[in-house]
Parts: structure tokens; sequence; C-alpha cells
């Protein structure tokens, strides 16, 4: 099986692109964290740069690992239903599940591995990069070098291997199931933990008003709140779509023509991949709004009562501002990985539509239709999930309900992640229409 894994990557490399880059990208960002922890075990180093770089390190480390599962997860599923019929073929040639299963665990292995090793170089000068950061901020003092060690190689090697494997696991595991015509019903399983993640998210929301307002971690409860709402909603997304196709299927069929009544066809029939896509967005757009909102009202708070802001304060502002950079830039290009992946898997569909005949203009406005539904979906239910960790703190840290703040944040949030959603989805499924139909239909094949 290893070998067997070793020539698809070889014949086709350009299918493991799109996992590659999100395995590189995860093991450089927990690398990066990882590194400050080396840094924090040098010797000459302050107990109180030692405990700003240990906290950074191991908050980060955490929301590295959830993103990190969530955005090899996210390709590696549009991967391996890429490969639906060389599954089936195999399946008809007499390998069984469990083969085929250690074909693609052990090909996500071998990128996860390259991956981290191209990870190497760019953690080492983020690392640098972020050290800087906690110096100009007093946290660190200047004498303090950067150490990448153990470890950093450590924490990304293991945790990019582990989320690959897993990731590849579960995704092949459906794959065959697929293949051998079994059920392919997203399962209960799902389903308690989307259910599980909303009723954990709620209680931390609600958590937050049993904690003091002039606690240090008054943030983190409608904080981790927020992102386990947004994961519970992301979860849900193929059920929650379904119902809201429901609703749009005439509205959009009546004014966007053939265009609308095929966007309501292929979301429908798509709903389940679709999650792929609606992951990364949500997460994106709640995480970042809560977090940076969060930390405004905290600052405007401090500031109106004429407080001085201590060290720990310092310290937390940079770590709250830190991750969110690391979310924006990480969700973003995870949400233009997905999306690319996605739709280039679509382009026999796409040369299929134009034989059965619609025009390159009639898919282009498909696409755009369901680029459209997606972005105010997840929109949607990122603002909800961002709102219950905003509103809550606002609560406890203000005594108001509704934060003083303006909607730019939240519109500048948006605005990114609609273009990068409408841009790659558009631009990409023009690519591919550039092909002849019966040409698209014959190569993707």
């Amino acid at each position: 099986m290893f070998s067997l894994a070793m020539g698809s990557i070889r014949r086709r490399p350009g299918r493991f692109i799109a996992t590659l880059l999100s395995t590189f990208l995860g093991a450089a960002v927990v690398m990066t964290f990882g590194s400050m922890l080396d840094t924090a075990a040098a010797p000459g180093i302050d107990s109180v740069g030692k405990e700003a770089l240990t906290t950074a390190a191991n908050v980060v480390g955490g929301y590295g690992a959830l993103l990190v599962f969530f955005a090899i997860a996210s390709t590696l599923t549009v991967n391996v239903r890429q490969r639906r019929e060389e599954i089936s073929l195999l399946r008809r040639s007499g390998a069984t599940p469990a083969q085929i299963k250690r074909m693609v665990v052990f090909e996500a292995a071998a990128v996860g591995i390259v991956g981290s090793l191209l990870a190497i170089v760019p953690a080492m000068i983020g690392g640098e990069q972020l050290l800087n950061v906690f110096k100009d901020s007093g946290q660190v003092a200047d004498r303090v070098d950067h150490v990448f060690g153990p470890i950093a190689l450590s924490m990304g090697a293991s945790i990019t291997l582990l989320a690959s494997v897993g990731a590849a696991f579960l995704a092949v595991r459906r794959a065959t199931k697929e293949a051998a015509g079994g059920a392919t019903s997203r399962g209960r399983a799902k389903n308690v933990a989307g259910f599980a993640a909303l009723l954990l998210g709620a209680g931390a929301v609600g958590s937050t008003f049993a904690i003091d307002k002039t606690a240090v971690a008054l943030m983190a409860a409608p904080g981790y709140g927020a992102i386990l709402l947004a994961a519970g909603f992301a979860i849900l997304s193929p059920a929650l779509l379904r119902v809201l196709l429901r609703v749009l299927s005439g509205p959009l069929t009546l004014l966007a023509g053939a265009s609308g009544y095929l966007t309501v066809h292929n979301m429908r029939q798509r709903a389940n991949q679709l999650s792929s896509v609606l992951m990364p967005l949500i997460l994106f757009i709640s995480i970042a709004t809560a977090i940076f909102y969060m930390q405004i009202i905290e600052n405007d708070a401090a500031k109106a009562a004429g407080l001085t802001r201590s060290s720990d304060d310092k310290s937390i502002q940079t770590l709250n501002f830190v991750i969110a950079g690391i979310i924006v830039i990480f969700a973003c290009i995870m949400l233009v990985n997905s999306l690319y992946a996605a739709t280039t898997y679509r382009t026999r569909e796409f040369g299929q539509q134009r034989l059965s005949g619609a025009t390159p203009g009639q898919v282009l406005r498909m696409i755009g239709l369901e680029s459209l539904i997606l972005t105010v979906f997840g929109v949607f239910f990122a603002t909800l999930s961002a709102l219950a960790g905003i509103v809550s703190f606002s609560i406890v840290r203000t005594d108001t309900a509704i934060p003083d703040q303006s909607l730019t944040i939240w519109l500048v949030v948006v605005g990114i992640g609609a273009v990068a959603t409408m841009v790659t989805s558009v631009g990409t499924a023009y690519r591919g229409l550039r092909s002849p139909a019966v040409e698209a239909v014959a190569l993707a094949a």
C-alpha cells in the first residue's frame, strides 16, 4: 500500500497541491508559536517574558491544532471525493476497504511530512518576527534571542501528521462506503457533534456572567463560546443549507431563470460537499469579529475608567491581536484553498451542463449565485455566533448589551470573506469554462 500511495502521488502530484498547502501553512503556524516555548525554556529569560511566551504558545497551539485539522480535513475531503471513480475501480479490482484506507492514509502522511519539512524555514522567520512583537510591547527583554528547537519541530510535525492521518481516515471511510453502494448520510455522530458544539458554546457564553468584570480571563469564556458556536453551525451547515434552499427555491428560479434553477438543484445535491467551504468561511468571520471587537471593547472600557494598563493587560492584548491576525490569514487562505479545489473538481460537471444545453454564461451565473448564497449563509451564522460572545462580554464589562463601536471591523472582515469566496469561485469556474465542453468531460473522466 505504501508503494501504491507513492506511485499515486508521483503520477498526479497536482491533486495533492491543495492538501500540501494546508499542511505547510498549518505546520508553519504551529512551529512558529512552538518556538516561543523553545525561547521561553532557554537560559537567561526573566519570569515575565517566560510567562508571556508560554501563554502565547499554549493558547495559539490549541487554536492552531483546531485550524490545522479543519484546513486539512476540508482539502482532503475534496481530494478523496475527486477520486471516487478511482476508488470504485480499485474496489472492483479486488482491493478491500482497509487497503484503500491505508493507501489514502499513507498518501496523507507523506504529504504531511513534506509540508512539515517545507514549513521549517518560514516558521523560523515567523518566530523571529513574533518575538520582536513581544519585545516591542515590552513583554520580553530586548536581550532575549529567538530559539527554534525540538519543541517547535515536534509540535509542528506531530500535530500536522496527526491531523493529516485523522482527516484522511475520516474522508476515505466515507468514500469507500459510497463506492461500495453504502449509505451516504452524514450520520448521527456528526449531528450529535454539531449540537454538542452549540450546547457547549452556549454554556461557555453563559458562564461569562459568572466572571468578575475586572478578571483577566473574562474574555476567554465568550471567546471560546463564539468559536464553539461557529463550529456547531459549520458542522450542521448541510442541513441548515437545505432548509434555506427550500425557502429560496421559488424566488431564485423566478428571478434568475435557468441559472436560478441550476443553482438550487446543484446546491441541494451538493449540500454536504459545500460544508467544506462553509467551515472556513464561518470560522474566519466569527473568530476574527469576536476577538477584534472584544479587545476593542476592553481597551475602551479601560480608557474610560482611567486605568493604567498592566503588563498582563498588554500581554493579553498582544496575544489577542496576534491570534486574530493568524486566524484571519490562515482561515482566509484555507477558504480560498477549499474553494479552488472544490470548483476545479466540478470541471466535468460544467462540461456536462454545457453539453445538455446550458451556456457558459448561465454556468457562470449559477456559480455566482451559489457563491452569493454561501456568503450570505456563512455571514449570517458567523455573525450570530460572534454576537453571542461580543454581547455577553459587553454586558459584563460595560453593563451595555449593544457596544458603542462602529461596524467598520465587521464590514472589513465580511468584505474579505465575500471577495475571497466570489473571486475564487467565479474565477476558477471561468478558467474551467475556457476548455471545450467535450474536452472538459473527457479530461476530467
